[in-house]
């Protein structure tokens, strides 16, 4: 599988990552043996790259993922997580399904973006994933936390950057406008982000992404089904667009871009992931999985090259940007 180095370090990742959220227990229970199986048909794909965060299940994306990727050597696969919510023991019960994962409570998230914060946040991480060090760390969601995340909190990973504890740091937004901050006004080496350039939608095309380009930072495309909306060709009822149910005029948009993706003989699914390979910013799409065969089946879908036309016509229609162009066609 293709592979891409992060901004100016010397961090590799592969075209496709795994993410880690859904095998957290993101909105529903995914047993054991199904997230140890999501993982290990990431790796049987070639993916090497794989990200997750204590946020996910409260610790419990990471155990899992540490535990099956302990099976192989740690020289041969790039781990990220992320720091800004510390895990702070909670005996209040009940579930954590409030902020979207169905686990148990036993854990309350506390933002914490300090230098103290990120370094104790790091060390609760390599615990939970049985690791000695990771690769790549990210800030995570420091949307209503500005000062504290870029004064203090990228001092703290500059250092350890700077010390080879950590490879690459960066940040991991659902908006582009505080990642392109970041980049003006630090130097970090990649922004994750989520949902922001998808098929559905392209926000970040016009500014963040030239920007990017500009001061050597990657894209870690994540989201790209926008929380689910295009992970079907057959949109179901209650589909999800940004972690809650989707506007109905989104999901007709969804199924505008399917009718046309059918055409080509594609599907919603393949079409949403191969767009994002098309913008030279972007080293890695990152897909989550459940289960083995939904990963396989996320790794088949890159492997399928979709038709250039089907992006031509998608502008036709005024369902793509009239400035974006999709892998196969010149930039």
């Amino acid at each position: 599988m293709r592979t891409a180095t992060l901004g100016r370090t010397t961090v590799p990742v592969t075209a496709l990552g795994f993410g880690a959220a859904p095998i957290g227990n993101l909105y529903r229970p995914v047993p054991d043996v199904d997230a140890h199986d999501a993982v290990r048909a990431a790796w049987a794909a070639g993916v090497r790259y794989f990200d997750t965060a204590p946020h996910y299940g409260l610790g419990l994306s990471e155990r899992r993922l540490g535990a099956v990727l302990a099976e192989q050597p740690r020289v041969d696969f790039t781990l990220s997580t992320k720091v800004g919510r510390i895990l702070a023991e909670y005996d209040g019960g009940g579930d954590d399904l409030a902020n979207g994962f169905d686990v148990l409570a036993s854990h309350r998230r506390v933002w914490d973006f300090s230098a103290d914060g990120v370094r104790r946040s790091l060390e609760s991480s390599l615990d939970r994933l049985g690791l000695d060090r990771v690769d790549v760390v990210l800030l995570h969601d420091p949307d209503d936390h500005w000062a504290e995340a870029a004064g203090k909190g990228f001092p703290a990973l500059a250092e350890l950057r700077d010390q080879g504890v950590i490879g690459a740091i960066g940040v991991g937004m659902n908006q582009w406008e505080m990642p392109a901050r970041f980049i003006r006004e630090t130097e970090i080496d990649v922004v994750m982000l989520a949902g922001r350039y998808s098929l559905l939608e392209q926000p970040a095309a016009a500014e963040f992404l030239p920007l990017c380009l500009e001061h050597k930072v990657s894209v870690l495309a994540a989201g790209v089904f926008n929380s689910g909306l295009l992970s079907r060709h057959e949109i179901p009822v209650g589909a999800k667009y940004n972690y809650a149910d989707a506007p109905p005029e989104l999901v007709d948009r969804a199924r505008a871009i399917a009718a046309v993706c059918e055409r080509h003989g594609v599907t919603l699914p393949q079409a949403a992931i191969q767009f994002a390979f098309g913008h030279p910013a972007i080293a890695s799409v990152v897909i989550g999985a459940r289960t083995g065969a939904q990963m396989s089946q996320n790794a088949e879908l890159v492997a399928n090259p979709v038709p250039p036309a089907l992006w031509a016509e998608l502008r036709e229609r005024d369902l793509l940007a009239a400035d974006v162009s999709g892998p196969g066609e010149q930039a």
